[in-house]
């Protein structure tokens, strides 16, 4: 009976309909990775319980410095690398949405006009042979199509999609504290250069005054020529050294000018060598890392779209069903075309399968299985390399802080070797050879202690961009409160 036929096809379509929410994508397992319960370079510092403590935005605020607070402003609003980042986080995003439309029917019109002709010996010709050579056509028709979620491909692909949009938005995040990062790196390097320089110039004047000490005493005949000598040739060095150190200060100065969007001609920061304070930077428990760290989560997210996408892959193993529907209008010209007899409809289903493809779906679900392999071994890699970076700087910091003490005595010690053979020189009990070997100890102490200075800054950075800075996890992200269990 025919009703009973049409009551079939409903019951079978209503079936395939209650499948919409099957999905082919495996459970989600984001790979394990042992974590500490306490870093093993942190020494006597206390480390905070999870969400004690949060780093600023700002974070290089601590530094109170003026001018890299401008600068990680300017970074911020003018920097091209920052520019491409946000850009290919656009695209991501502009990606994710494309796919998420698949998510709602689609719409469509079309006004076609034409004038036809048509054979004089066309087969089963319209109103047979008396039917005019050439006429008019006019089509107005809407089209709707619906693709039922069947074996969640659909759901899945949208799934993936919004996944690696959260991973290009921690990509982004991501390469925002590592640009913020490298300025302050740098301007430390600069103010570290500008110290040397003072420094430097400060020991051209002394040895200059030496110099004419020497000399004063050669013309007495107390000195002689090859104290002069020394004198000269430890005077022209530390020039030498002092033109290096001011190129090397340019070539710095050129690239925070790039890593701000400046040309460089018209860029230029006034030397400065006022002391920048160290600051006390707070140190999470490591657990809390893997909701820090905006790389740890672009990692995971990708685990998560690829796990979707071996969804994908598995669903081409069964039938598609779309639900098509035209309406329109269709005449011989324009005048009274939208009329109630002009009208064409048609709507029905399609249900397509693919019964051989010589193993395609095949080839593409191990495909699938593989990124989703790659994607679980470069999380474990992130991660493992996270801990890594937290605890090189956290040693860094440890031993730099011990050899500073340790470097300010021996600068106190070679400043004292230089007084005392100063005096013997004068009395007359000591060459100036040992006068110039006290000296260049002092000046090569004192530069060593600067540098460290500047290491210690650089590896407080270092630390703060290993502990993701002041970003954090959004609330309620995919996936957090897995990472913050494990």
């Amino acid at each position: 009976m025919p009703g009973t036929s049409h009551r079939q096809l409903a019951s079978v379509f209503a079936a395939l309909l209650a499948l919409a929410a099957c999905s082919q994508a495996p459970v989600l397992e984001v790979p394990q990775v042992p974590v500490s319960a306490s870093y093993k370079e942190a020494g006597d510092r206390a480390l905070a319980e999870a969400g004690e403590h949060r780093l600023p935005d700002d974070w290089w605020t601590l530094y109170r410095d003026e001018d890299l607070d401008a600068l990680e402003k300017q970074l911020i609003a003018n920097s091209p690398d920052l520019a491409a980042a946000l850009a290919r986080y656009k695209q991501a995003n502009a990606s994710y949405q494309a796919i998420r439309s698949n998510l709602f029917p689609s719409l469509s019109t079309a006004l076609n006009a034409q004038r036809d002709r048509q054979s004089e010996s066309k087969p089963l010709r319209v109103l047979g042979p008396n039917s005019p050579n050439e006429y008019s056509s006019v089509t107005l028709g809407f089209g709707l199509g619906y693709e039922f979620d069947l074996w969640g491909r659909v759901s899945n692909e949208v799934a993936a999609g919004r996944a690696l949009d959260a991973a290009a938005r921690a990509d982004l995040a991501s390469a925002r504290l590592s640009l913020q990062a490298l300025l302050a790196e740098t301007y430390f390097i600069l103010r570290g250069l500008d110290g040397q320089v003072q420094l430097l110039t400060e020991t051209e004047e002394a040895y200059l005054r030496a110099l004419e000490l020497v000399k004063s005493r050669h013309t007495g005949g107390i000195a002689s020529g090859l104290d002069v000598s020394r004198a000269e040739a430890q005077l022209e060095a530390t020039r030498s050294l002092l033109e290096q150190t001011i190129g090397q200060r340019a070539v710095v100065e050129h690239a925070i000018a790039a890593q701000v969007g400046v040309a460089a001609p018209d860029f230029s920061l006034a030397p400065r060598t006022n002391v920048i304070v160290l600051p006390a930077i707070p140190v999470d428990v490591p657990s809390t890392l893997l909701q820090r760290r905006p790389d740890i989560m672009a990692a995971e997210r990708r685990v998560e779209a690829a796990n979707a996408s071996v969804g994908v892959a598995k669903a081409a193993y069964f039938p598609q069903l779309r639900l098509d529907a035209t309406y329109g209008y269709q005449s011989t010209e324009f005048a009274n075309l939208v009329t109630a007899s002009n009208v064409f409809w048609a709507v029905g289903p399609t249900l397509f399968l693919e019964l051989f493809d010589g193993g395609r779906r095949k080839a593409e679900v191990a495909r699938a299985e593989a990124v989703l392999d790659e994607a679980g071994a470069n999380y474990r890699s992130v991660v493992l390399g996270a801990f890594q970076e937290v605890e090189d700087s956290l040693a860094l910091l440890d031993k730099y802080r011990q050899a500073a003490a340790s470097e300010a005595a021996a600068v106190a010690a070679t400043q004292r070797s230089v007084d005392l053979s100063t005096i013997r020189y004068r009395a007359g009990a000591a060459s100036y050879l040992e006068v110039a070997v006290s000296q260049a100890s002092a000046l090569q102490t004192r530069r060593e202690a600067q540098d460290l200075d500047t290491r210690q800054l650089r590896a407080s950075v270092q630390l703060i961009r290993a502990m993701g800075g002041g970003w954090t996890a959004p609330t309620g992200a995919p996936g957090s409160a897995a990472a913050t269990s494990r």
